[in-house]
């Protein structure tokens, strides 16, 4: 399965990166994580429970980190099995600043067997864009939140405005969806 896409956050690019490299923030963004730990500088250990369709699983593996140009683009390469099947699969990240924001690119190329397999691609496909819509929400709101006061009050029109904006372009991002799928299948058959 290969897809991709693009995110645009309202932070420059560094404080990306830094949030894409940090366990704490990735771990609140991954749906059902329930750990999520750096081994070493490029190797984070996880687990994580959900439900894919009528099966409820956990998974535990490895996330490996390679290709990395600093505050520009890594790739995220992982594989595992579980009682309901393996994945494995590569998601290359890239960031670009324009005007003060940044964009998230990815490429992702992923491949399931087993139980998991069996759902279906339609499945499948659904249960990645949800998971990929909670992970990028989620990170959205970790990287760049509202602030509850702004004396600059249009500032945050225009924030809640772009956050809306946002949410209804998320199912646009489905490719998004598959980067996360194979993120949290990778986990779950570590």
């Amino acid at each position: 399965m290969k897809l991709s896409g693009s995110y645009t956050l309202n932070v420059k690019k560094e404080e990306v990166w830094k949030c894409l490299n940090d366990p704490n923030i990735l771990m609140k963004c991954i749906p059902g994580c329930e750990s999520f730990s750096k081994e070493d500088k490029q190797t984070f250990k996880a687990t994580a429970t959900n439900q894919i369709g009528p099966m409820n699983a956990t998974f535990s593996g490895d996330v490996k980190i390679s290709n990395i140009i600093e505050n520009q683009s890594y790739t995220l390469s992982g594989e595992g099995q579980s009682t309901v099947g393996f994945a494995n699969g590569n998601a290359n990240i890239k960031l670009n600043e324009e005007n003060g924001k940044t964009i998230l690119s990815y490429e992702v190329d992923v491949n399931v067997g087993g139980k998991i397999a069996q759902l279906g691609s339609r499945l499948i496909d659904g249960v990645a864009k949800k998971m990929a819509g909670y992970f990028f929400g989620r990170f959205a709101d970790l990287v760049a939140p509202i602030k509850t006061y702004d004396a600059n009050l249009s500032r945050n029109k225009n924030r809640v405005s772009e956050l809306k904006s946002n949410f209804l372009n998320k199912y646009i991002y489905s490719a998004f969806a598959i980067f996360v799928l194979l993120i949290v299948v990778i986990i779950y058959l570590f």
